[in-house]
């Protein structure tokens, strides 16, 4: 257990380090560069003026070697200064990760808590009227777009009924009843875009448990159905479950960006459009980093897990 714990840190390590030089690559090569468009909004400033600043920044270095110095300067836990907030990074990204988590975590809770019990019932069932229902459910929430939904849901409740903001967070000392009433929408909208996912990947994995020869066994010995499922089938069908939670949660982590743009909510996915957009290359590297970190480190609770619930992977190790 120990080796395969160390193994896998190894290799979350090594994909890290991967991520980290092609997303450096990648917005490096991005047009506008920060002299780039100092220049633009300082006409004094001449192209000898650029060349000097290049130089003095380190930016007529090769790739290779200005991405080591960066890398050194994050590892010292310098992520570098924020040019549109004017702020260092650090501060820029902690509110912004509460505020993702703040709706991400719900979001992914209450669709597992849904999809567990209705992808249960329906494998239990195939082919029944419940199993039709859920698999109609599953399609259709995973086929709408995020943002699709995320309109409908403002004109309905926001526009036409005026039960709820439109987005956004409350003014400062609104209470904890005006952040739920700004969280809902954007809450529902991610609960029902990762409900369709999690129901169908439940009701796979637990269908296929119950036409494992010790499910039939386990009915000839005269188990109810519930004894069966938790005591048998939960624990062989969840850990690929939690793998695709696990794989989904680095996914809304840093790819919210349009329900948090519909909502205007605070969040990473946000941050990191807007550190994009706008040429802010250490807030954008910081964000697709931190992101990147915590996928790894929710796909290596999850293999944790898994190995916990799994003797086969237990034994094998």
């Amino acid at each position: 257990m120990t080796r395969h714990l160390l193994r896998r840190l190894v290799h979350g390590l090594l994909v890290l380090l991967v991520v980290a030089f092609a997303s450096y690559a990648l917005i490096g090569l991005m047009p506008g560069d920060p002299i780039d468009l100092m220049v633009r909004a300082d006409p004094r400033l001449t192209s000898a003026d650029a060349a000097r600043l290049k130089a003095l920044y380190g930016l007529d270095r090769p790739l290779w070697e200005r991405f080591g110095r960066w890398l050194v300067q994050v590892l010292s836990g310098d992520l570098g200064h924020s040019r549109l907030y004017g702020r260092p990074v650090v501060e820029v990204l902690g509110p912004r990760l509460l505020a993702t988590f703040a709706l991400m975590g719900p979001s992914l809770l209450l669709a597992l808590l849904l999809a567990l019990p209705a992808g249960i019932r329906a494998a239990l069932r195939p082919g029944g009227r419940f199993d039709l229902i859920v698999n109609l459910l599953a399609f259709t929430a995973f086929s709408l777009p995020s943002f699709w939904l995320a309109i409908l849901l403002v004109i309905l409740f926001s526009v036409e009924l005026g039960w709820l903001p439109p987005g956004g967070l409350p003014p400062a000392g609104g209470g904890l009843l005006a952040y739920l009433r700004h969280l809902l929408l954007p809450l529902v909208t991610l609960t029902l875009a990762t409900f369709g996912i999690f129901l169908r990947f439940v009701r796979a994995a637990v269908r296929e448990v119950l036409q494992e020869p010790f499910v039939a066994a386990a009915r000839a010995k005269g188990l109810s159905t519930a004894a069966l499922v938790w005591r048998h089938v939960l624990p062989v069908a969840l850990p690929p479950v939690i793998t695709v939670v696990a794989l989904h949660f680095g996914a809304l982590l840093s790819g919210a960006v349009v329900v948090e743009t519909v909502f205007a909510w605070p969040g990473m996915g946000r941050l990191l459009y807007d550190a994009i957009l706008g040429n802010d290359y250490n807030l954008a590297l910081a964000a697709l980093l931190l992101g990147t970190a915590l996928t790894l480190v929710a796909n290596l609770l999850a293999d944790l897990l898994h190995v916990r619930l799994d003797p086969r992977i237990r034994e094998a190790l």
